[in-house]
């Protein structure tokens, strides 16, 4: 099959360009699976803004091909991140306007958690896991003192990571097993909370999000953000724990752009807390060492397998969300048990 073939397959309404919804639509009914995933995901980045046209297709896949990094190199330089500096300023509303896109927000949006009884980690392991992980987790944060910590919104962005349907409804969720439904309830919780905070302050606060290539229905944002997070809403590719890989994705251009704004703080949050939050956090602060960035792991807005907060042999008697949230402070990442913007 030809470029141009595949092309012509995935533009279902033959207009000669290829939106983010035919190429979701198109690739779901072609079968596309994990093999196919990192193609998807950088399609739909490219086609953020508008379709791509059969030209740029044809250039993408080709510069796809014969790149030794495939679909993790040279053509990610093509995204809204680096063509476009409107298209890569963070749409942040002047103070001036705050109570206005407050209002906005709240007209535009609903939102209730799905279980009132279960509105943080702590009452959520006491009601799906037992009394002993619950106050063992507890104890643990109050130990190593990370109670609240106030960050003016003019100081600081927001990196929400992998708020995607494919830990909650999708193909990782899945691959769990059966125990799923009940293992994925902290990163849901998670997702509930950062799409409950985004409803307060999408607009506010610098904010940007990462993804993990996967499959057609399980790449889109988690159910719990729809109609929050903007349609052409820009994101970094991260196709392994680390949000600076690759290095292609956008991610230092923005921390550089923000820094040289005169923000100092970058807050991390999503899933999971002991993979992709802890090694994205640790690589960022000894990466942006030099340009005195502190990184913020905000535990309220994170999450990971339920198990996961089960004490453990492997992690020396601790859960390993336990060790992951030592290790971070060890490597100068600042924890806390919640961010208060101010």
């Amino acid at each position: 099959m030809t470029l141009s073939e595949l092309f012509n397959i995935l533009d279902l309404n033959k207009n000669g360009e290829l939106s983010r919804s035919e190429l979701h639509e198109s690739t779901r009914l072609m079968g596309w699976h994990w093999h196919e995933a990192p193609i998807l995901a950088v399609l739909d980045l490219l086609a953020v803004l508008k379709p791509i046209s059969k030209n740029n297709f044809i250039a993408y896949m080709t510069q796809i091909i014969e790149d030794p990094h495939g679909p993790f190199g040279k053509v990610l330089l093509n995204s809204p991140h680096f063509l476009s500096s409107t298209a890569s300023k963070r749409t942040i509303i002047s103070k001036e306007k705050i109570s206005d896109v407050h209002k906005m927000n709240k007209k535009q949006h609903g939102f209730k958690l799905n279980d009132k009884t279960c509105n943080d980690i702590i009452s959520l392991l006491k009601h799906t896991a037992n009394l002993d992980v619950a106050n063992n987790y507890q104890d643990f944060l109050k130990n190593l003192d990370t109670d609240k910590l106030k960050i003016p919104t003019d100081n600081a962005a927001l990196l929400i990571i992998d708020p995607q349907r494919s830990f909650t409804r999708g193909v990782w969720m899945k691959s769990i097993g059966s125990k799923a439904e009940l293992e994925i309830k902290p990163i849901q919780l998670a997702f509930e909370k950062c799409a409950q905070f985004l409803n307060k302050n999408y607009r506010l606060i610098e904010t940007m999000f990462t993804r993990c290539p996967f499959p057609p229905c399980s790449y889109d944002w988690d159910d719990a953000f729809t109609g929050i997070i903007d349609t052409k809403q820009l994101y970094f590719i991260k196709p392994g724990n680390s949000v600076l890989f690759p290095n292609t994705n956008g991610f230092r251009e923005w921390v550089e752009s923000f820094i040289n704004d005169g923000k100092k703080i970058l807050v991390i949050a999503g899933c999971t807390l002991n993979s992709c939050v802890r090694v994205s956090s640790i690589e960022t602060q000894k990466h942006f060492k030099e340009s005195k960035l502190q990184v913020v792991v905000d535990l309220s807005l994170s999450g990971a397998r339920a198990s996961r907060f089960l004490q453990s042999s492997l992690y020396g008697g601790l859960s390993a969300v336990e060790s992951a949230v030592r290790e971070m402070i060890g490597a100068g990442v600042r924890v806390t048990q919640s961010v208060q913007w101010k």
